[in-house]
């Protein structure tokens, strides 16, 4: 499965605002398979968890703040290449610097509310969906 697996999150931002249902069309119309997908919310000790490797950085109290501020959306998707391909579906993590087109740049209003989250590697994105989904334990 390596390779064919990403996994992202839907960030409070963009759910408050109302995007989530045109971010999960661009996500679909980029030639993702959406496998697994909850609405959920974090405590603050699920996200101080899945954010553990920020830990020590100055933004980490801010951060899990942030995504224990409403609810999110976690989903896993599938596609050849898919963390690399979600990557550039999704733009840079300023929205300002974002390509056009990218749900950054269409969805985000700032570099710390910047709608969603995609996986950095295959490892990462194993890991982080079955942080939210028991069925990907295995990979």
């Amino acid at each position: 499965m390596s390779g064919k697996i990403t996994f992202t999150m839907i960030k409070p931002d963009a759910v408050d605002n109302g995007h989530t249902g045109k971010i999960i069309d661009h996500i679909i119309q980029k030639g993702f398979k959406i496998v697994a997908m909850k609405y959920t919310r974090l405590s603050d000790e699920k996200a101080g968890e899945f954010y553990d490797i920020h830990r020590e950085r100055p933004f980490f109290k801010d951060l899990v703040s942030f995504m224990t501020s409403g609810p999110i959306v976690a989903a896993v998707l599938e596609k050849e290449n898919a963390v690399a391909d979600f990557r550039n579906v999704i733009g840079a993590t300023d929205p300002q610097k974002a390509e056009a087109g990218t749900i950054r740049n269409l969805y985000a209003k700032s570099i710390d509310a910047n709608a969603i989250h995609g996986s950095d590697s295959d490892e990462n994105a194993a890991r982080e969906a079955s942080f939210f989904f028991s069925a990907f334990e295995r990979f």
